[in-house]
């Protein structure tokens, strides 16, 4: 816990010193909004697991801890540093191609939330993740007074007219803010349009979407907005894709039926902000909505998504080695046998076994092996549609 509050405490210190720089734009905005991006920061310090991002980290995005719609790319542990970009080229010119997941957090909104549910995600599957920060702005004070906070899945109608609200307040502009997408764009936040841009990119190519708690509003809007711009991009990423979500269970289009829902089993919260209609496919025992692996009750994600992805690689088509038999030619004699080996044809194939490092291999590398192309999933079979 003491590496949780030292990181908290070194993330609000710098995040202060940078209070001067902010002020001389749009001084009211962001003297109304500090001291609840403050709030938010401890709220996500006690929901995620910050104590995976390094004190270097933690102040080198101190002061774009409610950068709407920024990018961040975060490696594993023990690995580079996680980059902070501004736009979506920025983010391909510094290396986003090589991340193979796409994360959306939640409760908070700030980035240092983001970025230790992305490192959690990392850790699992041993490559980058790249993440979008939520941010917190006045769009965010006007839905949480209407009880966004309990209800933010039911309120998403009513989100991009306080965005609105939110631009012509100052807001600056991260992302793909300036994105010309149209009547869809103008009904999206900015962290969703963001998402929707790195999902279209065809210079990216992620295998999994992983979310958690509002997150997964983020991607099922995004998810949402991409099959109606463009429904052939929609279709193919929904061939290798596979979407984990953790905390809430939300509709993602029916073309998208590798989706794998998780829950504590004591998260009351997350189940009020979740459609009943769809089940979940994971109930963590003794478990509630957070991550923090410094608090009892919380929810494994580095673990929990080791496990879901070892599971799924077991389910891979498997090359088939037939066992061997001997069978005699007739009119060879006792004393000199001639053999000849056939495939038998009733003992089983044998079944390469499914490692943490297979899956590994396949995010590093950008393909699975032994799956066709453009049919690629976790689980090298094509899965029934699952009811969203």
């Amino acid at each position: 816990m003491f590496q949780t509050a030292f990181t908290l405490t070194l993330t609000q210190f710098a995040r202060t010193l940078t209070l001067p720089e902010r002020l001389q734009r749009s001084p009211v905005r962001n003297l109304t909004l500090e001291a609840l991006r403050q709030r938010n920061t401890a709220l996500d310090a006690l929901f995620y697991d910050v104590k995976v991002i390094t004190p270097e980290e933690a102040f080198y995005i101190s002061g774009s801890l409610a950068a709407e719609g920024s990018i961040m790319i975060v490696p594993p542990s023990g690995g580079a540093k996680l980059t902070l970009c501004e736009t979506l080229e920025e983010f391909v010119v510094r290396g986003g191609q090589e991340a193979r997941a796409l994360a959306a957090a939640g409760i908070g909104g700030s980035a240092l939330g983001a970025a230790a549910f992305a490192r959690n995600v990392a850790n699992a599957i041993g490559a980058p993740v790249a993440v979008v920060v939520s941010g917190y702005g006045l769009a965010d004070i006007i839905t949480e007074a209407f009880g966004g906070h309990f209800f933010f899945g039911h309120l998403k109608g009513l989100r991009p007219i306080f965005e609105i609200l939110d631009d012509l307040a100052g807001r600056p502009q991260f992302g793909v803010a300036d994105e010309n997408g149209g009547e869809i764009a103008a009904r999206s936040s900015l962290n969703t349009r963001t998402v929707r841009a790195l999902l279209a990119d065809p210079r990216l190519s992620f295998r999994l979407l992983a979310g958690h708690s509002k997150g997964n509003l983020v991607i099922s809007a995004a998810l949402h907005d991409l099959c109606e711009e463009d429904e052939a991009r929609a279709a193919q990423l929904a061939e290798t894709v596979k979407i984990i979500t953790v905390g809430t269970r939300i509709a993602m289009p029916p073309t998208f039926s590798d989706v794998v829902d998780v829950i504590g089993e004591w998260d009351w919260f997350g189940e009020m902000n979740s459609r009943p209609f769809i089940p979940a496919d994971q109930r963590i025992p003794h478990a509630w909505h957070h991550t923090n692996t410094d608090l009892n009750g919380h929810l494994p994600v580095t673990s929990v998504l080791k496990q879901i992805l070892a599971t799924a690689a077991t389910s891979e088509k498997p090359e088939t080695a037939p066992a061997l038999h001997v069978v005699a030619k007739p009119e060879a004699s006792a004393a000199a046998t001639t053999e000849t080996v056939v495939p038998s044809p009733t003992e089983p194939p044998m079944r390469r076994p499914a490692t943490i490092k297979k899956v590994k291999e396949a995010f590093s590398n950008g393909t699975l092996p032994d799956v066709p192309p453009m049919q690629a999933d976790f689980s090298g079979e094509t899965q029934p549609p699952k009811p969203h």
